[in-house]
């Protein structure tokens, strides 16, 4: 569309529109262009330079400047041609229009030869161009150039406001996150310095952004010094890697103990630098957090040791009070019942049977009072040690239950009290386990000694244990052997063998790292 507004200090102003296309293939759409100019004789000119065949809309009057800052914000134009010496609208006047309305609009000035030189002054008013009369065959091209060069200006523009309110949105984000954004780049001779970094560097280092733009350093010694070289060592890690930075540390100074956590991944760049983008935080209060939960489950431990302790001492009470009280009892009605079966009179035979078969489940209690007392605290574990008693544990487990047990004991098996009597009781309850729920005909036990640990494997041919079995909430059983291994600072691992069967595995320090005595002290203390 071509639009013209013709104006002069005997005439008053002429605007009329024009379509029109460009000769030039260059450009994909009919431009808009507004013409100012004395009258339509002196405009006619310019529909002859766009195309012979433009067709011109019929004629409005604009009378004064006012019409003409009307006629622009009516309707969006590509160019504005102005004839020079158009009196009744400058072209001052018209530019200054333009300016007040914030517009970037192409200004082309047209004159005749005479008018050069008072042409090329007047484009000191902020002109783009100005075309002679007699060459006007340069005005499409300017036109088209000037236009082209206008919506790149656009372009530019719109980019800018778009890259100022991402800019604007990254550094609200950046200001709300709970922590320092930071990018760090770190050059190829391993200099470092901050490319950006977020208001919170004030809250979590105490140190303003300027100053950690200005000096890195500051970052870095902030720090204490061990976790000062473990950072540089992950940060070197994760150049060399391109592994994510997952790192904690510690501040000094008056932050001391406070821990900052520091997540972000490297990027390296065609020169060799690095460029970390990520956050840091302060996990402070996670971290007492998990302090808290580590102490928790150090007490519960030593608790659950403490609990152990007094229930095998209180097993090892009744268990001498039924083989020194009971067993001398029975023993005693056995002599008794013996010498009163040899004072009776052959005859009636039915009081010999009678006797006969006191006597007979006299040493079934006697029977029943050992095994007992050796289920509560085998004497053997402390005469004949670890592997002769559990083989008298796997003999009794047999003997109840008709499933076979071996055990096999490979080298010199001498562990302390307190583990001997740990590997018992795991090796009892894993037996007791297999009775109940294995539905086995085999259970197998290897007991053996691995440079200063002891190991202990117990395999059987059942139904297999499953993930369900292991996570049950009240498999106390398998919790307790958890907890007498983790007392002893020991492995533990079960699982399904593929073929059938569940498989059990320990391996526990041979000697404890603190003498019995010491341990229950700590006990003592820590729990009350």
């Amino acid at each position: 569309m071509c639009a013209i507004i013709a104006g002069g200090v005997e005439f008053p102003l002429l605007a009329f529109v024009a379509t029109m296309t460009p000769v030039t293939p260059a450009q994909d759409l009919p431009l808009r262009l507004l013409v100012v100019a004395s009258d339509s004789k002196t405009a006619a000119p310019i529909a002859a330079c766009f195309g012979a065949g433009a067709s011109i809309a019929p004629p409005g009057w604009i009378a004064d400047a006012a019409a003409l800052r009307k006629a622009l914000l009516a309707e969006r134009w590509d160019a504005l041609l102005h004839f020079h010496g158009t009196r009744s609208l400058s072209e001052a006047a018209a530019f200054e229009i333009i300016g007040e309305l914030g517009m970037d609009l192409p200004f082309i000035i047209i004159a005749s030869a005479d008018e050069e030189k008072t042409a090329i002054r007047a484009m000191k008013t902020g002109a783009h161009d100005a075309v002679l009369l007699d060459r006007l065959d340069r005005l499409v091209p300017a036109v088209e150039r000037e236009v082209r060069e206008a919506r790149h200006r656009a372009d530019h523009r719109a980019a800018l406001e778009m890259l100022k309110d991402s800019e604007a949105r990254f550094r609200t984000l950046a200001s709300n996150l709970p922590g320092m954004v930071f990018h760090l780049q770190r050059d190829p001779r391993r200099h470092y310095r901050f490319l950006f970094v977020s208001d919170g560097c004030h809250k979590l280092f105490g140190v303003k952004q300027h100053e950690l733009l200005n000096s890195p350093q500051l970052f870095f010694d902030a720090f204490e010094t061990a976790d000062r070289r473990r950072l540089t060592d992950a940060l070197h890690a994760s150049a060399a890697n391109g592994a994510p930075l997952n790192w904690e540390g510690r501040l000094r100074g008056r932050a001391g103990g406070r821990w900052i956590d520091l997540r972000s991944m490297p990027q390296r760049q065609e020169d060799g630098a690095v460029i970390w983008q990520g956050i840091a935080t302060n996990v402070t209060g996670a971290k007492e957090i998990e302090a808290e939960l580590r102490a928790s489950r150090q007490q519960l431990a030593e608790l659950s040791f403490h609990l152990e302790v007094a229930k095998e001492e209180e097993r090892e009470r009744i268990a001498r009070d039924i083989h020194d009280e009971l067993g001398s009892i029975l023993v005693r009605l056995k002599i008794e019942a013996a010498l009163l079966a040899s004072k009776l009179p052959p005859t009636p035979s039915i009081l010999r049977e009678k006797s006969a078969s006191i006597e007979g489940l006299l040493d079934q209690a006697l029977g029943t009072t050992q095994r007992v007392a050796r289920q509560l605290r085998p004497g053997i574990l402390k005469e004949f040690g670890l592997a002769e008693a559990i083989k008298c544990q796997s003999e009794d487990f047999a003997q109840s239950t008709g499933i076979s047990c071996p055990v096999h004991c490979e080298g010199d098996i001498d562990p302390d009290p307190e583990t001997s009597l740990a590997l018992f009781r795991i090796a009892q309850e894993a037996l007791t386990n297999i009775a109940k729920h294995a539905h086995a005909s085999l259970a197998v036990v290897r007991l053996r000694r691995e440079q200063g640990s002891i190991a202990l494997e117990i395999r059987d041919n059942g139904r297999g244990i499953s993930e369900a079995d292991m996570n049950k909430p009240k498999s106390f059983g398998l919790r307790g052997i958890r907890e007498r291994v983790h007392s002893l600072a020991g492995e533990f691992e079960i699982a399904a063998v593929e073929h059938g069967g569940t498989y059990i595995q320990l391996r526990v320090p041979e000697k404890r790292a603190v003498t019995p005595s010491a341990a229950e002290e700590d006990l003592q203390r820590n729990l009350f």
